[in-house]
């Protein structure tokens, strides 16, 4: 049993050649740019991509490795610390994996959402949250935006502090017009953050460090593969 990573690379490029491999200018992406995806009868990827699954993770819980390690690149790409004070927007699965995977730092954490049965899973591991933005203004050293919406980023930029970060985990199609000025006064760090690293995935689900399980609202088999699309496409399903 594998895992693939979906970003693949020439391997000989300058970027490649210096780390950045899900740079790599020349990638195909899985069922996005280039490649087959999963919906295909039969796709295709480098063994250099694939991850063995621990026996103790389940293929149900192997299911979340790759937005796992999108979760874990947040610390990869800046440091956390115990002392900072970080809040989490947004309560889809993404945000749910942010939030439990931050909320191993140590760190003064908050995830906002606004659905409280999906909030219950991070409460259920010790995690603040809430869904009143309205008193928190500046008041965070890291925010990290997992809205999937253009709002995001605004209500994002409100709640970190001068000198603060904001990490933009959130892609969508869309334009959208935001003023900047508050971003240049204030002196905030915008990172952006994608893909990430399975290895670290796979061992947070081995060490059982994380829940990905709760998020599960069904399971179908491929026979009705159509309804589990409709399923999964309703309001408040994870």
């Amino acid at each position: 049993r594998v895992v693939g990573e979906i970003n693949v690379s020439d391997g000989t490029c300058p970027t490649c050649r210096r780390g950045d491999v899900t740079h790599c200018p020349n990638r195909t992406t899985l069922g996005i740019v280039n490649r087959d995806g999963a919906l295909a009868e039969f796709l295709t990827l480098p063994t250099r991509n694939l991850h063995r699954i621990p026996d103790s993770v389940s293929d149900a819980q192997a299911v979340f490795v790759e937005p796992l390690a999108a979760a874990c690149e947040i610390t990869d790409r800046i440091h956390i610390r115990p002392t900072d004070r970080v809040c989490v927007i947004g309560d889809g699965k993404l945000g749910l994996l942010c939030a439990q995977v931050l909320h191993l730092t140590g760190c003064d954490l908050l995830a906002l959402g606004r659905h409280a049965s999906k909030l219950a899973i991070l409460r259920q591991r010790g995690i603040a949250t809430t869904t009143d933005p309205d008193s928190m203004r500046g008041q965070f050293d890291v925010v990290v935006d997992c809205t999937g919406h253009a709002s995001g980023f605004d209500l994002a930029r409100q709640l970190t502090r001068p000198r603060g970060t904001l990490v933009l985990k959130s892609t969508f199609h869309d334009g959208q017009a935001t003023a900047f000025a508050p971003v240049v006064i204030d002196e905030i760090s915008i990172v952006g953050s994608r893909c990430g690293p399975f290895e670290p995935a796979l061992r947070l689900l081995d060490k059982k460090l994380v829940d990905v399980e709760s998020m599960i609202s069904a399971e179908y088999p491929l026979a009705r593969g159509v309804q589990a699309f409709e399923r999964a496409a309703a309001r408040k399903v994870l």
